[in-house]
């Protein structure tokens, strides 16, 4: 499912999923979670050894953080590894090591599971060390912020892999640390990263799903406009989790907010920051495509073509399906270039299929744009091949679905 449905479930119906499939009597009261901003003075917690807030350590690994994003993963890997040789007990180098791992996956709609095994020992490693530092103190907030990022990746990877036990026990204890960690909220931008997203999905949420509203009735009342307010913050201030935050902010603002026009500054600057992350890339020649900039559009989706051609990570069939549907529907509609648009259109349907994506979007109007484009040019044959696949996949209801039952219907073999 789209991620707005996998932090549903991992950080807010699973747990409560789970419980509620136990006998009454076994239930316990769910703590109450208070998701507004709780500031602490400096004083009033021990911060020596937190590495989350050393800024030696922050101008150490910025370039580690930009290689990451960029995904350069080996150069990151490389500064992620020199952290842990130094710091052999600390969470941080685990959690970033496994943050790396996770970036090769996410380019492939999570779909590869070649990096899951890795992935999840880095998790695993960092919550073990997590839970040592937490155990020796339990005002170690530190503790609780990668303790609760850990249980919260590992439990989304998990939801991916329908492993649902797995993730159902990582989503209740990352709440669990979430809840604790609130209180170091005033410290650092990093820690409010959770609180913002519970703020705005626990109110979107039942808005959207009305049948879930009951189950939601047992935690505190977010904010929308607060959550977003603070993925902002987190987003402009904070360093390890500032492009995470910008990533969920772009999507929010474009996916559930309906609001293209605000995502798409975040997307611009996700795209320029790290030109080599072609889910970035991708995501930014949608909303240029989408908002009508079309030279924008055309020259990412070119780029994309070539830094694919080269082989470099996280360039892969799901990024060239979306620029070679664009191109091809530039060719055919603002070049006139007939010949240009069927080559990107069947370029599209072979990434399509090849990413097991053969059952609408960009497949289904490459495949409805190739018919029109073979029957403006009286080439029936292939009209209805075309139009063929068109009806077999296409909504009942859809203008294509109409279109090529009457074409099918009207030349018949």
């Amino acid at each position: 499912m789209i991620l707005r449905l996998r932090f549903v479930l991992l950080l807010l119906l699973l747990p409560l999923l789970a419980s509620a499939q136990q006998p009454d009597t076994t239930r316990t009261p769910i703590r109450s979670i208070q998701t507004e901003n709780v500031d602490v003075l400096p004083n009033a917690v021990d911060t020596k050894g937190w590495l989350l807030l050393d800024k030696d350590i922050q101008t150490e690994l910025e370039g580690a953080v930009q290689n990451l994003y960029n995904c350069k993963y080996d150069r990151a890997e490389k500064q992620f590894r020199s952290l842990r040789r130094r710091y052999p007990q600390h969470p941080m180098p685990y959690f970033l090591l496994g943050l790396s791992q996770w970036w090769k996956i996410v380019p492939t709609n999570i779909k590869t599971k070649q990096y899951d095994k890795l992935f999840f020992a880095y998790m695993d490693s960092s919550i073990t060390k997590a839970e040592a530092l937490y155990d020796a103190d339990k005002k170690n907030y530190e503790a609780c912020f990668f303790l609760a990022a850990a249980y919260g990746f590992d439990g989304r990877l998990n939801a991916e892999r329908s492993n649902w036990p797995r993730a159902t026990i990582s989503a209740k204890r990352a709440l669990k640390y979430l809840e604790l960690s609130k209180e170091a909220n005033g410290l650092s931008p990093e820690f409010l990263f959770g609180q913002a997203l519970f703020n705005y999905y626990s109110v979107w949420i039942p808005d959207n799903y009305p049948l879930l509203k009951p189950v939601l009735l047992l935690f505190p009342k977010g904010s929308k406009q607060l959550g977003l307010q603070q993925l902002r913050s987190v987003a402009d201030n904070g360093f390890y989790v500032g492009p995470e935050a910008k990533v969920f902010l772009m999507r929010i603002l474009n996916n559930e907010e309906n609001n293209p026009t605000a995502a798409m500054p975040i997307a611009r600057e996700l795209a320029s920051t790290y030109p080599d992350n072609g889910y970035f890339q991708r995501f930014y020649a949608l909303l240029a495509f989408n908002m009508g900039e079309f030279r924008e559009s055309e020259r990412v989706s070119l780029e994309i073509l070539s830094k694919l051609n080269q082989g470099l990570p996280g360039y892969e069939g799901i990024s060239g399906r979306y620029a070679t549907y664009f191109l091809g529907w530039l060719m055919q509609n603002r070049y006139k270039d007939f010949a240009k648009a069927k080559d990107y259109y069947q370029r599209c349907i072979v990434f399509a299929e090849s990413t097991d994506e053969a059952n609408g979007g960009f497949y289904l109007h490459a495949n409805y744009n190739l018919a029109r484009i073979a029957e403006k040019e009286k080439d029936l044959g292939t009209a209805r091949r075309y139009y063929a696949v068109v009806q077999d996949i296409a909504d009942k209801k859809s203008d294509q679905y109409r279109e090529s039952k009457a074409f099918l219907k009207k030349y018949k073999k």
